[in-house]
């Protein structure tokens, strides 16, 4: 169907018009409400109070979801809702990594606040539309709803539209095709999708679409953790589409403009002279840590059993290399220089409904090229792009799928499953066509894929009361954490970063810690107090990027050159000191390197008790599967025996020699278990909690975090 027939379909069901109001100090000071149920559209003023303690992103998502939500509120109740939100940093065009969006929503992974950073054009076309974000509660009638800010003519519509396709790739180039003017104004839409597997899993996701104009096609970056494009398609929302003038200049209005070019400047000579020795991004993108996690034995290979792989060569980040296409600006927001987000041109597709057609591939990125490899047993690279490929129309985060299929395979291999009951798949390690066919199944909600999509906590549940396998067995081997499936990095001989997952607020996803290098291969944080100090810094500084608007690529993944003779490397001081001036340039606020973790606390803090608001976030639900911590089987033991025989005798202090390996076993893991909690009450110490992960009222008080609502929620838990 031409896109004219299909825009002729349209049914116009709301159309409200707005006053536009210019970003002032990187704020508009503004954000959007609209409630699908009964189509009511209204802007809300953010107030001063809200402003300073929750800064934005994250923050300003978090604090409308928890005042339109209650402790009960399920998933997909209409009173959930999907809030996207910039940062006062957040579409700025002069420093790399300014474009991201923080999508928050009650995920139905974790039954708690999920959050998740997206790149991508919305959030900040949004906020020069003239919204800081949007709050989106409600359901609408129709499945085929969707939402369109134009921020040309200042009115926002809701239409259904029943003609255009559901899988984000199509949709993506539909939508952004309809709503310009011509060729070059295709550059100023974004277009937010789900797709079919959202509708019959709990593990969709978002992808958020800018305009690539050298291949002059929609691209797509993902918001994928949690689940919130199953909550997008529960609420009957097909796509939002943003519509602007155009981006030029300091639409941010920020105070100090040359401040942030310098800045900018000194980051894109790094990259022009450091990227190609360091990280090989513009190359690579973060595909290129494929080969350096297999030699570190970090990678997950068939569902974290082992961390290498002799196959792992099929899958080195030269194979990708080669696979992208090369000399393009491959920028996920305007004027970024890091160019991480590669894509396979003109691919072939095999499988599926788009068998025989070719298509752009965005990506893999690392995550996606463990995901859909090794944790299955596959080291096949053109199983990885389709795979890919896949999971981002269907709307499929490939972190939770991959964990999924490592569990479902383990499981496969240990007689939990066999072809009576996955439907005739046999899901061996390594069988590519299995996994490939039951991918399908979940987009399409039929057979073993109806089960397969529900997640890796409830897939352990569902096959404990079927009697098919034995719980604890399946607790120990099941990669989650308060229900979020574990990414792809291998933590057994990091304590801290064993920390850095399970401790996070909304379940294991590396972006709070990353710190297996500073603990397990250059011994920086050897104690449990310096591991406490590292699970305190980072995941607050972390934080700050997803109140800023901000992507953390370029703050660590290439380095000033004389960055190893500063003081604190890992924090690479030259490049906090960049933030620090840009925060300062953008808002003109008093601001310093310790305000900024300040800052962070105050939300990191919100959000630890948001949890425990919806009865969670204690102690308990810190709790790790012991396959993050060390080995559960004999077989696994056996793989790194040299390894563990010497950390028995020399840090144990017994001496492996005549014991078999279920003895040994059983001791690594009791003192593997016992360092873990030793390190719960370290870290809950140093962040001003009590023994239960409850935030202390003088520890939200010296922070100015000690809102009634807040302490009315910590007070009887003191």
């Amino acid at each position: 169907m031409q896109i004219e027939e299909m825009k002729k379909a349209h049914k116009l069901i709301k159309e409200w018009s707005y006053e536009f109001t210019p970003l002032n100090k990187g704020y508009v000071d503004k954000s959007l409400y609209i409630n699908l149920s009964d189509n009511t559209i209204k802007e809300k003023n953010i107030p001063a109070e809200m402003k300073e303690k929750f800064i934005g992103g994250k923050g300003y998502g978090l604090k409308y979801l928890w005042d339109a939500t209650k402790p009960d509120t399920k998933w997909d109740d209409p009173e959930n809702e999907i809030n996207i939100f910039s940062g006062p940093i957040g579409g700025i065009t002069q420093y790399s990594g300014t474009g991201k969006s923080l999508v928050v929503s009650i995920s139905p992974q974790t039954d708690i606040a999920i959050d998740s950073n997206v790149g991508g054009y919305f959030g900040p076309f949004l906020k020069f539309a003239g919204f800081d974000g949007i709050e989106l509660q409600g359901k609408a009638a129709n499945d085929n709803t969707i939402i369109f800010f134009d921020g040309v003519n200042h009115k926002v519509e809701i239409f259904e539209a029943p003609e255009e396709a559901l899988d984000s790739h199509l949709l993506a180039e539909q939508l952004t095709e309809m709503f310009a003017d011509d060729d070059r104004d295709r550059k100023n839409i974004s277009v937010v999708s789900a797709g079919s597997a959202a509708d019959n899993s709990l593990i969709g996701m978002l992808n958020f679409s800018f305009f690539d104009p050298k291949r002059k096609k929609a691209r797509l970056k993902q918001a994928g953790r949690g689940g919130i494009g199953t909550i997008f398609r529960n609420k009957n929302l097909k796509a939002l589409v943003v519509k602007i003038p155009g981006v030029k200049g300091n639409l941010n209005n920020v105070v100090d403009l040359k401040a942030i070019m310098e800045r900018g400047k000194r980051f894109n000579r790094e990259m022009r002279e450091l990227d190609d020795s360091q990280a090989e991004m513009r190359s690579k993108g973060t595909a290129h840590l494929t080969n350096i996690m297999n030699d570190y034995d970090l990678l997950p290979v068939n569902n974290f059993i082992y961390g290498n792989s002799k196959d792992a060569e099929k899958i080195h980040s030269e194979v990708y290399k080669k696979r992208f296409t090369q000399g393009v600006p491959d920028g996920c927001w305007i004027g970024c220089n890091m160019s991480c987000t590669k894509g396979v041109d003109n691919y072939l597709v095999r499988t599926g409904p788009y068998a025989g057609q070719t298509v752009l591939v965005d990506g893999p990125e690392y995550e996606s090229a463990s995901s859909l490899g090794p944790i299955q047993g596959i080291f096949n690279p053109d199983f990885t792009i389709e795979s890919n490929f896949y999971c981002d129309t269907y709307g499929i985060c490939t972190i939770s799928w991959g964990t999924i299929m490592g569990f479902l395979m383990e499981c496969y291999e240990n007689g939990i499953l066999n072809e009576e009951r996955t439907g005739g798949l046999k899901l061996n390690f390594g069988n590519a066509d299995a996994s490939m066919e039951l991918l399908h199944l979940v987009a399409k909600g039929e057979g073993f894929g109806k089960i397969a999509g529900l997640g890796v906590r409830k897939l352990k549940e569902y096959f404990a009361e079927k009697g098919w396998g034995d719980a604890a067995f399946m607790q120990d081997i099941g990669m989650e954490n308060k229900g979020l499936e574990y990414s792809q990095y291998v933590s057994k001989e990091s304590l801290a970063q064993q920390g850095g997952y399970a401790m996070t607020n909304k379940g294991p996803q590396h972006d709070e810690a990353w710190l297996i290098f500073m603990d397990m291969v250059n011994n920086q944080i050897p104690t449990f107090d310096d591991k406490a100090e590292a699970l305190h810094y980072f995941p607050m500084f972390r934080t700050w990027f997803g109140l800023q608007g901000l992507c953390k690529l370029p703050w660590n993944d290439v380095e000033p050159e004389n960055n190893g003779e500063t003081d604190e490397p890992a924090k690479v001081p030259e490049h906090v000191d960049n933030y620090v001036t840009i925060y300062k340039a953008v808002t003109g606020n008093e601001f310093d390197k310790h305000e900024m973790i300040r800052q962070s606390e105050r939300v990191y803090n919100f959000q630890r008790i948001f949890s425990i608001r919806r009865g969670y976030g204690l102690r308990k639900h810190d709790a790790q599967p012991y396959r993050a911590a060390g080995p559960v089987t004999a077989e696994e033991y056996e793989s790194r025996k040299d390894r563990y025989d010497k950390q028995m005798k020399e840090l144990i202090g017994i001496d492996p020699t005549g014991k078999s390996t279920e003895e040994k076993l059983a001791i690594t893991r009791k003192y593997r278990e016992d360092r873990y909690e030793k390190l719960l009450d370290a870290v809950y110490e140093r962040r001003g909690w009590t023994k239960n992960g409850v935030p202390k009222i003088e520890h939200l008080k010296d922070l100015g975090m000690d809102l009634p609502e807040v302490l009315d929620v910590v007070r009887p838990l003191q």
